[in-house]
């Protein structure tokens, strides 16, 4: 008995020091992997949102002196606010991250800038921003203050977890401005207030989001509309919106070119920005025709590029009534419209264009051209009169008759051109002395580098990005790649470290392309009908009238012969009949889409579990085969 007992506590000995060493071996373990693999991850994620973009490691690599980055993050606003705790360990991993891929040049410090301290001063003096906290006016701070060996500064004042998605595009592009103090330049001629100023009747005006977005990359310098020569400190000519310029300015940028200079050109036959405030007349046309022609391009005139395929849904007031329709003229591209191959497209995954244009190749022009984003195989050119005053949205879609091939609303052109003016500077260059005309270049001394887009709308806020404003600053919130596209063309023009790659992964929207097709077939079938049937009450309408007109009336009332009071009766029963027709159609335009929606409702909740099910019955039914054959056999 006493040995029994004495072996049941030795095995509970044994059991409780296996238990011990085992919780140790685990902390071990968890503690040694957790500082030996802690710069190790696995990205499983749909777009690979906490894996380093090639962009960014192209960056990391042009650090060779020391950058600080002083990450300041108040505990106490992660104790009330988890949503910005969570992101603040976001930021830091990604951080050390930085610091892991630059072996220490980039150096991360962490301070908790608690009120009334040190830490808190330090992040006043950097124009870090501070969120009120409680009723004492306690301030909680979550920023970055950056700077390099030549006291050079850059400021994130707050993150917020709004722009989590564009997290590595702001830490990037701080490292960015640090690591390349020198920036390209850039010169925007435009006949639109892009560049800001003051406007009459309008009062001082700021630049446009996206020209502050380009500046971050680069040194953005304003070239007036009538200037008679390109300064040569500019490297690539932006150009927005080319219209009524003079002769002048068309030479300047024709030698521009000649000299070697690289070009972002934006064309539009109707540009939506320009248009008029009231009348009929049609949005403003660019006019560059003569330069575009020696690079190889024609923007067709007067056309629209209309696209079924990526035509976005709009709101539409129809009489008294708000219908939601495709508004072919406004496009939504995505990344099977674009050149995947083509660095200035990379990782893009959508553009808003809004009346685009159609770009056309020149015959025998000499260049190349490369489309960089074009529309689906559903698409036709529409007349720019169209979009004059308010639109027909619903008529467009009703009408339009798709072709089969794709246009052109975006490309690359490279090679030799020659000179658009081949006699020299034009009269109104006032060249006095001669100077043009000496160093006037007939051909150019390089292949042409030129990227044109055939739509200016596109640079608009509206179609790109929401304006917020957090705690009395502005905020961007990009909903598009629109700004993405130009910092890209123009980076990969200027021919510098490729940004392309930092911006591509912030859209997640991804449309049901089916479901979309199905809808605009329904859709399209409905409007027909509609316009039918509406025809046909506009008929029935038109001979009440008339019978009315006719018989006029006497002592306020109407006199009405038998027969014509019974051909009013069976014009309002078919008046009656029609809108029950008209209601019964606008039922079938769901029909087709209720009846896929269901579907895909079955696929996704049911259809899975099923399937699981099913196979795992199979599975034991084989089983039991196999035991039974089992038994026979044996037996």
């Amino acid at each position: 008995m006493t040995n029994k007992n004495s072996s049941a506590a030795h095995r509970h000995k044994l059991t409780v020091i296996a238990v011990v060493l085992g919780a140790v071996l685990f902390l071990a373990i968890n503690i040694f992997s957790n500082n030996s693999f802690r710069a190790m991850q696995v990205d499983l994620t749909e777009g690979r949102l906490y894996t380093l973009s090639d962009g960014t490691r192209k960056v990391l690599e042009k650090v060779d002196e020391p950058i600080t980055a002083r990450l300041y993050f108040s505990s106490i606003l992660g104790e009330q606010s988890p949503p910005h705790a969570r992101y603040y360990e976001r930021v830091r991993e990604l951080l050390e991250q930085y610091s892991n891929l630059t072996e220490g040049r980039f150096r991360l410090q962490m301070f908790n800038p608690e009120p009334f301290s040190d830490d808190e001063d330090s992040a006043v003096s950097y124009g870090l921003t501070g969120i009120p906290l409680n009723e004492s006016g306690d301030l909680g701070y979550f920023g970055l203050a950056a700077s390099n060996s030549t006291d050079d500064n850059e400021v994130l004042a707050f993150f917020t977890p709004e722009r989590e998605a564009f997290l590595e595009y702001d830490l990037t592009k701080l490292v960015l401005a640090l690591a390349s103090p020198q920036k390209t330049v850039v010169g925007v001629l435009s006949t639109l207030p892009v560049n800001g100023g003051f406007l009459p009747g309008a009062g001082q005006r700021p630049r446009w989001s996206v020209i502050e977005q380009i500046n971050e990359f680069f040194e953005v310098q304003p070239v007036a509309p009538d200037v008679p020569v390109i300064d040569e400190d500019i490297s690539i000519l932006m150009l927005v919106h080319p219209k009524a310029l003079p002769k002048k300015t068309q030479y300047a940028i024709d030698q521009f070119v000649m000299r070697g200079g690289k070009v972002l050109a934006f064309v539009d036959p109707a540009a939506e920005v320009d248009k008029p405030p009231r009348g009929t007349q049609p949005p403003g046309r660019s006019d560059m025709t003569d330069v575009l022609k020696t690079w190889g391009l024609e923007l067709r005139k007067d056309r629209v590029a209309g696209d079924l395929d990526t035509a976005r849904r709009v709101n539409v007031r129809v009489g008294a009534q708000v219908a939601i329709a495709d508004y072919v003229g406004w496009l939504t591209l995505r990344p099977g419209n674009f050149d995947r191959d083509d660095a200035a497209m990379a990782d893009l995954q959508m553009i808003n264009m809004g009346t685009a244009g159609i770009l056309d190749v020149v015959k025998d022009a000499g260049t190349q051209m490369t489309p960089l984003i074009r529309t689906g195989m559903r698409s036709m050119a529409i007349d720019a009169a169209n979009f004059a005053g308010q639109p027909d949205v619903i008529g467009m879609f009703r009408n339009f008759k798709a072709g089969s091939e794709p246009l052109t609303l975006a490309a690359r052109v490279t090679g030799a051109v020659k000179t658009a003016f081949p006699d020299g500077p034009p009269a109104d260059a006032n060249d006095k002395d001669g100077k043009l005309k000496a160093k006037h270049l007939a051909q150019s001394k390089a292949d042409l580098q030129a990227i044109v887009i055939a739509d200016v709308d596109m640079l608009h806020d509206q179609l790109w990005a929401d304006v917020q404003d957090l705690l009395g600053k502005r905020m961007l919130v990009p909903f598009a790649n629109n700004a993405d596209f130009i910092i890209n063309a123009l980076e990969n023009l200027s021919g510098g470290a490729s940004l392309n790659e930092l911006r591509g992964r912030t859209i997640s929207s991804r449309p049901f392309h089916l479901v979309r097709e199905i809808r605009q077939a329904a859709e399209r079938r409905f409007r027909a009908k509609e316009e039918e049937l509406q025809k046909e009450l506009d008929t029935v309408r038109g001979e009440l009238n008339k019978l009315i007109r006719r018989e006029g009336i006497e002592t306020g009332e109407l006199i009405l012969k038998p027969e014509d009071r019974e051909k009013i009766d069976n014009a309002r029963n078919q008046m009656v009949a029609i809108r029950k027709e008209l209601r019964d159609v606008q039922h079938e335009l769901r029909k087709d889409i209720d009846t896929l929606d269901s579907w895909l409702k079955f696929f996704n909740i049911a259809a899975i579990p099923l399937l699981l099910g099913l196979g795992t019955l199979l599975f034991v039914l084989v089983r039991r085969l196999r035991r039974r054959g089992g038994v026979v056999e044996t037996g």
